[in-house]
């Protein structure tokens, strides 16, 4: 099969967000997708390894900041390179909060959604979340960024081909080694083996 097939599906990028207590975290996602208008609902698929996705499990309520192609590598940065678990994410950040005390992202967004977790589907590394959108607001003009836009103008382009290994193509991440076990996860996005492509 040939993988590269696969990319051309549409996806978007997005700030998942969730509290539990005192405690905000947020993830870089790139499934939301709106599957019902009567109710108004909406389908996330988030990787189990987030603390993210622990706290929505918990609360049954996030908010979906859909990244403008405006949005900074930074914001990519601190919300899908780092864990929630050891840093705090929003530490000299700038954010407002929704009326469900959720925090959003209030820059480089074309908007934001609230909502509430109606059932879960077990996929196996994710869950898929089904939630009722509680509330809502455009923030721009702007054009939402679609994965191919972050591909094409966003991600930082690698400055030297590594000699050997295995190379994420989602994030760019290098694993050095002959052999890429079938079971490995890209420590930095997440994704499985599959994504990754042999260094030559």
């Amino acid at each position: 099969m040939d993988k590269a097939a696969m990319y051309d599906l549409s996806y978007g990028l997005f700030v998942l967000s969730a509290r539990e207590g005192e405690k905000d975290n947020g993830c870089i996602i790139n499934t939301a997708i709106q599957v019902t208008t009567t109710p108004n609902r909406v389908t996330i698929a988030v990787n189990k390894d987030n603390y993210t996705h622990d706290m929505i499990a918990r609360t049954g309520a996030f908010n979906v900041s859909m990244l403008s192609e405006s949005a900074p590598f930074a914001i990519f940065e601190r919300f899908g390179f780092h864990s929630g678990r050891t840093e705090d994410k929003l530490a000299g950040f700038t954010f407002e909060r929704a009326e469900n005390g959720i925090f959003y992202v209030p820059e480089h967004v074309a908007s934001f959604i609230s909502c509430k977790v109606v059932s879960t589907v077990d996929l196996g590394s994710h869950t898929l979340f089904l939630a009722d959108v509680t509330d809502g607001r455009k923030l721009s003009k702007e054009a939402p960024m679609t994965y191919a836009y972050y591909h094409a103008n966003v991600k930082p382009r690698p400055e030297k081909k590594p000699a050997g290994g295995w190379r994420c193509s989602i994030c760019g991440y290098v694993y050095e080694g002959e052999t890429l076990p079938d079971d490995f996860v890209c420590p930095i996005c997440k994704h499985g083996a599959a994504d990754f492509e042999k260094i030559v």
